[in-house]
């Protein structure tokens, strides 16, 4: 997955879902092994305070937030993996199927 967006621009930014719901403020940004380029943001939500995963490729920054072109509702029920430490490739194909993002892009 390829993305334009800057990840040292996106720490604590608000993200919206795409309805316009907040989700959270954004926490991390994960970078792809192979690449290096940004893959993932951990989002904190107002829900008990968790980090959800939220995938930066086709999510999009508008002025000064991200767009996350999913309802708050999947974006919520994402897998948790808690945040501060890698994603393993097993990890990372959970949150492509649960977002339904095709693995080989």
């Amino acid at each position: 997955m390829q993305t334009d967006i800057d990840p040292r621009t996106l720490i604590g930014r608000k993200a919206f879902d795409r309805e316009g719901a907040k989700i959270g403020t954004v926490d991390e940004v994960y970078l792809d092994d192979a690449t290096g380029e940004p893959e993932w943001a951990a989002v904190r939500t107002g829900l008990f305070s968790r980090d959800v995963f939220v995938p930066l490729e086709p999510s999009e920054v508008v002025g000064d937030t991200l767009r996350v072109p999913y309802e708050r509702a999947l974006i919520k029920d994402a897998p948790d993996f808690g945040v501060g430490r890698h994603l393993s490739p097993e990890q990372e194909l959970q949150l492509y199927h649960h977002y339904g993002l095709d693995v080989t892009g």
